[in-house]
């Protein structure tokens, strides 16, 4: 079977689903839950993602992500690492935790429908999968982005954007009376699933877009994809690559400090200059220690691993 097709680009909108391994539960309990936002949230710092929706299930969730550049493969491959070496951490468990690759859906962005009805898709999962009791609003379910929509701005992460599905139902202002409106929309929703609804999720659940006719043609036009089998990359054209954005960090980092490149690296391995950029590398980037280690003249991985922990800015036990 071909692999699933990943195109990216700069302002790309996906939803994104990922199940457990043999279908078995990716949280135990709430502190899961809630590790796997916390990991959400980092990853879309180190991405430069913004999340429209989420919504964590039993044994997988929906993401509804946009990346201001192409940084899916990149992100998703930290996300995912990331929170499963946490999860196995804390149960003391080995092993994969997800079923091979993720599911993305590539979401035409140029017209608000896409976009609205992948959001709700994603925001009235927990009715479909029959986890509310009846007669109990949508926001009842703790874990989905639909209650942190109804909340002021400052209770909710920052990586969540709400102001563009809030637009698209019609919304102009993310207010109480605006919120309040969407409250009222999403509880019509509830009760007006039918076959029309059917076949557009029929349509996100299958394919690797969801868009217009010409939606592929658009971006074939704009120099975002090339025709191919769905076995190719589309992603020849990226203007900023992961790589990219790390040599921007260190570049930030460097002119803040008046200081050259070579002057840098000549500096020692352990030195405390190195261990602060690497530290920051790896809040704002997915680089893995070795890429880190490497460009910084910083020594072996191991060796800067130590360096961050005695620092204070390593917090969790990832290691790559």
């Amino acid at each position: 079977m071909a692999r699933q097709l990943r195109v990216e680009y700069e302002g790309a909108i996906y939803h994104v689903m990922s199940r457990g391994d043999r279908k078995e539960p990716i949280f135990v309990d709430d502190e899961d839950r809630l590790r796997f936002l916390r990991t959400l949230g980092e990853t879309c710092e180190r991405a430069d993602w913004e999340v429209h929706a989420y919504c964590l299930m039993e044994n997988h969730f929906h993401l509804v992500l946009e990346t201001a550049k192409p940084t899916l493969v990149s992100g998703m491959k930290w996300f995912l690492g990331t929170y499963t070496q946490r999860f196995n951490a804390r149960h003391r468990m080995r092993g994969h935790l997800f079923a091979g690759r993720y599911k993305s859906l590539l979401v035409d962005g140029s017209d608000d429908f896409y976009l609205r009805v992948v959001c709700d898709y994603v925001h009235l999962n927990p009715l479909r999968a029959g986890m509310l009791g009846e007669g109990k609003p949508l926001e009842d379910y703790a874990w989905s982005s639909f209650p942190e929509y109804l909340k002021p701005p400052r209770k909710r992460g920052g990586w969540l954007r709400v102001d563009r599905l809030l637009g698209e139902h019609g919304i102009r202002e993310d207010s109480s009376r605006g919120r309040r409106e969407f409250r009222e929309i999403m509880a019509a929703r509830c009760g007006q699933e039918g076959h029309a609804e059917e076949e557009l999720w029929s349509g996100i659940r299958r394919g690797w877009k969801f868009g217009a006719e010409d939606f592929v043609e658009r971006l074939v036009g704009k120099g975002q994809a090339k025709r191919g089998n769905s076995s190719s990359y589309l992603s020849d054209t990226l203007e900023e690559t992961m790589e990219e954005k790390a040599r921007g960090v260190i570049r930030a980092f460097l002119k803040k400090r008046g200081t050259k490149l070579e002057a840098f690296l000549k500096l020692k391995k352990g030195d405390p200059a190195k261990v602060r950029l690497a530290g920051e590398l790896r809040r704002k980037t997915t680089m893995t220690m070795a890429w880190i280690a490497r460009e910084l003249n910083a020594g072996v991985p191991q060796t800067l691993w130590k360096a961050l922990w005695a620092s204070g800015q390593k917090s969790d036990n990832t290691r790559d």
